[in-house]
């Protein structure tokens, strides 16, 4: 790593050439990280690169990702006080620790595996991160979650390190607000940023305990998930959700989701299925069974859909309507 030649203030930003070992496809590794278009701490500027605003245990960081794929070379700058943190983490973030040695594709997914194979589970050990945004996407829809997240960043995070002037107008990064921050909340406040009670609990309740979560993400994905649900409010698909971005467990699956279940069974068998026949089709690739879930999903696959989508909820304050 490197002094670079701007900051913010009096400090030089941070830089890393790293080259890895296989064609890393730095925006399919990382677009899992997004929630929704519009997420103020994820952002894809006009020149292709990547800007992520990252809390990390270090301090607050804005990191820029850019992929030179012909010179087989990933930059990456980073800004404030956790840009050596962040940097340091890069491989990881990437997949470099990521090992798909034995899984072998369904039928229907070895050509989508063909198209995606230099693709890897990254892995960003920061359980808070990944855990907000999985509890306000619990039973709720894709619109109205990824609008909860959105205001809640807004409203009580705030504007990630980076350059005096952004290169790019659509930049303009903000960081989750911290356990604390979500700890003073008023409940009537957590209406306002249309995130109801029964989400607002669990995410409380977390941020009692973050410290202790993050702790317990470098015991391994296990134990983790054992200890992640004995938290009320969080089960089975929320620990997954954390697993699979935090700390890269390959076979971490979305149990509880109802379009990953129907998808993927759409997909293996021609049928929608349920989450207990699911299990049995995905027993064959155990150790490996997020891979296939992704898979499904980089390859743009779903079960044909009839109907109307479902709207969200214009009840609560806040609501998009």
């Amino acid at each position: 790593m490197t002094p670079g030649t701007s900051g913010t203030g009096s400090e030089a930003p941070l830089t890393r050439e790293w080259r890895p070992d296989w064609p890393c496809p730095v925006a399919a590794v990382l677009s899992t990280h997004r929630r929704g278009g519009a997420d103020p701490t994820f952002r894809r500027a006009a020149d292709g690169s990547i800007w992520r605003g990252i809390r990390t245990p270090e301090g607050a960081t804005s990191l820029r990702i850019a992929a030179r794929p012909a010179a087989g070379v990933v930059d990456a700058t980073a800004w404030g006080p956790g840009s050596a943190w962040v940097l340091d983490q890069l491989p990881r973030m990437l997949g470099a620790e990521d090992d798909p040695t034995g899984f072998e594709p369904p039928a229907p997914l070895v050509d989508a595996w063909r198209r995606h194979s230099s693709w890897r589970l990254g892995a960003t050990d920061l359980v808070m991160e990944a855990l907000v945004p999985a509890i306000i996407e619990q039973k709720v829809t894709g619109q109205e979650a990824f609008s909860g997240f959105r205001q809640l960043v807004h409203r009580y995070g705030e504007r990630a390190p980076g350059p005096p002037s952004e290169p790019d107008p659509a930049v303009r990064l903000w960081l989750q607000p911290t356990p604390k921050q979500l700890r003073m909340i008023p409940s009537w406040d957590w209406l306002r940023v249309h995130i109801d009670i029964g989400r607002s609990r669990p995410l409380v309740g977390a941020a009692r305990v973050a410290t202790a979560l993050e702790r317990a993400g470098t015991l391994g994905p296990v134990e983790f998930d054992r200890r992640l649900r004995t938290l009320p409010g969080i089960g089975v698909w929320t620990s997954a959700e954390v697993r699979s971005r935090a700390l890269g467990d390959a076979d971490s699956v979305s149990f509880g989701d109802y379009h990953v279940a129907a998808n993927i069974g759409w997909v293996l068998t021609g049928e929608p299925v349920d989450d207990a026949e699911l299990a049995v089709l995905l027993e064959p690739y155990a150790g490996h069974r997020h891979r296939v879930q992704r898979l499904v999903e980089l390859a743009g696959l779903r079960r044909p859909r009839h109907g109307a989508r479902m709207s969200p909820r214009t009840h609560l304050p806040g609501s998009i309507r």
